[in-house]
């Protein structure tokens, strides 16, 4: 073909330019931040002669650095509260008693409005609205970063309250007071905040490290018997793979658990509480930057029930369903002895806990079990490889990289053949179209 005009003077134009050397420059630096992780416990927090929480709050560095440099000191900070409802219908006195607490304390800490009363429970975290909600409040009252948003509550509103305050003007200081045992040994003292979306759990959510988080014992009063017992189960999951003095301190109190005795409970929650904190700390990887998530041992079949049931079985008792289905495959595979399987599938029955839910049997259109999803979807919350945390022996957990469905499927009929003899029924067989898978 024959060029003419323009286009053959642009071509030529082309061929006649040096060769250009594409290089690359760069610019490098490591960011090192520290965070204090701090966890107090006590008991009646808002009583007029518990000085915990000023001392906490007002004890910040603004004010510090503000003496110290001779300047002003800054405004009061302003402080918003979120209140469970549930622990507002079952302690109707404790909201005029944090109002009076702060009317006493005033000198040092603005509360900027009574607390806010939001649902608790995982259907709290099923839309943005009560984050949004939240925030509009943080809007309103103009709770800056030198501010706070206190959550009172279960681990569901902490999460939401969490999320709201990590995300407005990119993160306000936020307090944590946990009001469950669960929430007071595990999911409160963390580091994570978040809300469900497109059918996962925490598909959204933030790694922040709150400002303090304050147990308070006298809080664990007005559960009931399911919530109280709901947070054993994460000292039962810490304990087998971290620490066997406490799993057989566990088993040594399980009657004084089983019977919620204070000084037994609130030792187990500060052993939980520790060994959880002492994870983040120190293991290298506080925020999941890598593939594995040992602290939650049992949680991707948890995760996957919670969903299938629309969160009916809450959190902790899918959690013991999911230790007692992962703790059967490891022995099923060789990588755990008889004798400690069965102490812990024993220690959570002993609890109170059941080992089986019939959300394990449910199926798909094409006859799979819908439980076993949550193997990927665990893969997918951090991607990488998937990694799963079993036992192999009591107080030392094992990383494996992949689930043999077959082995799955004989754990689970395992567990229902255990649950019928347990309550005498007699046992149904999982649908022949998922044992032929």
């Amino acid at each position: 073909m024959r060029l003419f005009g323009p286009v053959k003077y642009l071509l030529e134009k082309e061929r006649q330019k040096p060769d250009i050397i594409h290089t690359m420059r760069a610019i490098e630096r490591t960011i090192q931040l520290s965070f204090p992780h701090r966890v107090f416990f006590t008991g009646d927090v808002f009583a007029l002669t518990n000085s915990l929480l000023k001392d906490v709050m007002c004890s910040s560095s603004d004010r510090q650095d503000a003496a110290r440099r001779g300047r002003l000191a800054p405004p009061v900070p302003k402080v918003l509260i979120v209140l469970d409802e549930s622990l507002h219908v079952e302690q109707p006195a404790l909201e005029p008693k944090i109002q009076a607490w702060f009317a006493a304390n005033k000198d040092c800490l603005n509360l900027v409005c009574p607390p806010m009363i939001i649902e608790g429970g995982e259907r709290v975290k099923n839309s943005y609205f009560h984050v949004s909600e939240v925030q509009s409040q943080i809007d309103r009252f103009h709770i800056d970063r030198h501010s706070y948003v206190i959550g009172i509550g279960g681990g569901a509103l902490l999460d939401l309250v969490g999320l709201a305050a990590a995300t407005a003007h990119r993160g306000v200081r936020h307090v944590r007071l946990p009001t469950t045992t669960l929430s007071q040994d595990d999911s409160g003292v963390g580091v994570k905040n978040g809300m469900n979306a497109f059918g996962k759990k925490n598909f959204i959510g933030t790694f922040a490290v709150p400002f303090a988080v304050i147990n308070d014992f006298a809080m664990l009063a007005s559960l009931s018997p399911r919530d109280k017992r709901a947070g054993y189960i994460e000292a039962v999951k810490v304990a087998c793979i971290r620490d066997a003095a406490f799993f057989e301190e566990i088993e040594r109190n399980v009657a004084r658990l089983r019977n919620f005795e204070p000084e037994a409970m609130e030792r187990l929650i500060y052993r939980c509480a520790e060994l959880h904190i002492n994870h983040i700390a120190t293991s290298g990887d506080p925020f999941e930057l890598g593939s594995a998530r040992p602290l939650d041992f049992g949680h991707w079949t948890a995760h996957k029930l919670e969903q299938i049931s629309d969160y009916k079985i809450r959190h902790g008792e899918a959690v013991a369903v999911g230790i007692a289905l992962d703790t059967i495959y490891a022995r099923r595979k060789g990588l755990l002895d008889v004798a400690s399987a069965e102490r812990v599938l024993r220690l959570i029955e002993e609890l109170g806990f059941e080992t089986f839910a019939n959300e394990l049997f449910h199926v798909d259109s094409a006859d799979s079990l819908i439980v076993l999803r949550g193997l990927e979807e665990f893969r997918e919350h951090l991607g990488g490889e998937l990694t799963v945390t079993l036992l192999k022996s009591i107080g030392q957990g094992i990383e494996v990289h992949e689930m043999d469905e077959a082995v799955i499927v004989e754990s689970i009929q395992e567990l229902h053949v255990r649950y019928a003899q347990r309550i005498a029924r007699p046992t149904a067989e999982i649908p022949t179209a998922v044992l032929k898978r």
